[in-house]
């Protein structure tokens, strides 16, 4: 079945929906995105997305070519025409058209399009869980690239990526030049010591994810005491219980690191079901 996408201003069918070979978003991953989540056809902190956004757009200095209004319009129309309840929306938005150099100024405007599918973080079908290797390849140091810009070039990320395939493993979790943990490939760590949930800072190279936040907002209701902070890998091998979060993984727990074995505990249960909860309360 053919999808519906929306590309800039209009909505389209996926085979119409193309670009450029000349646009510096394909030519040098020269741009910004988003992954976003709807549940019941009501997207999920859109607001905090968008926001996300504009502040990677403003990073590079790359104007968005439409406002919020119209974005928030945008995706709208495709969940409404999506075939699917729930799903996946990735908004993408290009430097645009431009000359073979690397040199942003020959691009006239951005491009913008949205496509809906599915995202596969973990290949399992009996929910037992993630199994994660800590990768080889580092995260770029934060003084280089600050990790709250979400732009095109994952570069790294797919190379940790890589490297988790060889392993049979399910995700890479990338450190920093420092030897800390950063994050995984396409999502945020946690984990439980003594009943303290810990995660990485942005600091250490961690995306400042929006399901992080909400992790953590949950964990504050819940009255679950909770730090920012830096973690090696050794903290990740011992730890209690451990997990990992984002728009496309949603909550999902880790049950081995490098082969050493964890388990599911207590406060991921606890905070798992809450945020089904929570999701179930802002798509009514």
């Amino acid at each position: 079945m053919s999808r519906v996408g929306w590309m800039n201003g209009s909505l389209v069918d996926e085979s119409k929906a193309t670009l450029s070979v000349f646009d510096h978003g394909l030519l040098y991953g020269d741009g910004v995105f988003e992954g976003i989540r709807y549940y019941d056809r009501r997207i999920f902190r859109g607001d905090a997305h968008l926001a996300r956004l504009r502040q990677s757009a403003r990073a590079i200095d790359l104007a968005l070519p439409y406002s919020t209004t119209q974005l928030q319009h945008a995706l709208a129309s495709v969940v409404e025409q999506s075939s699917t309840p729930d799903g996946y929306l990735r908004l993408v938005i290009t430097r645009g058209i431009g000359d073979l150099g690397l040199n942003p100024r020959s691009c006239a405007r951005a491009q913008a399009f949205i496509v809906t599918g599915t995202v596969t973080i973990v290949n399992r079908n009996d929910n037992a869980g993630a199994a994660v290797i800590i990768a080889s390849t580092r995260q770029t140091s934060p003084d280089q690239l600050d990790p709250r810009i979400k732009s095109l070039n994952y570069l790294p990320r797919i190379l940790a990526r890589i490297e988790a395939n060889r392993a049979g493993a399910d995700e890479a979790i990338m450190l920093n030049p420092a030897g800390h943990i950063a994050e995984g490939t396409g999502d945020n760590v946690f984990i439980v010591r003594n009943g303290i949930l810990l995660t990485p800072p942005t600091t250490d190279g961690a995306l400042e994810g929006i399901t992080r936040a909400v992790i953590l907002e949950l964990a504050a209701t819940a009255n679950i005491r909770t730090a920012i902070q830096s973690l090696s890998p050794l903290d990740l091998r011992t730890a209690d219980e451990a997990f990992l979060t984002g728009t496309a993984a949603e909550l999902i727990p880790i049950h081995s690191v490098d082969g050493l074995p964890l388990v599911t505990g207590p406060i991921f249960q606890q905070l798992e079901q809450a945020f089904r909860t929570l999701v179930r309360q802002e798509s009514t």
